[in-house]
């Protein structure tokens, strides 16, 4: 008898569109006060939106506006500015 195959939870970027297995994405969380931050782990509560860890995904689903759509928060650009330098430094 064979081991059941794992499945792999998929998510879409909100920049690009693609699909792409959950792990490979990074979550752009609102925790239940409200803050908005990049949750690298995929650990932290709250309502997520998923992007590529790619600045031109992230930079692609701000100017669409999806985040904040997705996130049902209006988003300040010192947040996505903030969130742009961190996703830039954690490449790095």
């Amino acid at each position: 008898m064979e081991g059941k195959v794992k499945k792999i939870p998929m998510r879409q970027c909100l920049g690009c569109n693609e699909h792409k297995p959950k792990m490979e994405l990074l979550r752009v969380v609102r925790s239940p006060e409200g803050e908005i931050s990049l949750d690298f782990r995929g650990k932290k509560s709250g309502r997520g939106a998923y992007v590529c860890r790619d600045v031109k995904c992230l930079r692609r689903a701000r100017k669409s506006g999806r985040i904040a759509k997705n996130l049902d928060c209006p988003i300040s650009d010192a947040v996505y500015d903030a969130m742009e330098q961190e996703l830039e430094a954690h490449d790095e």
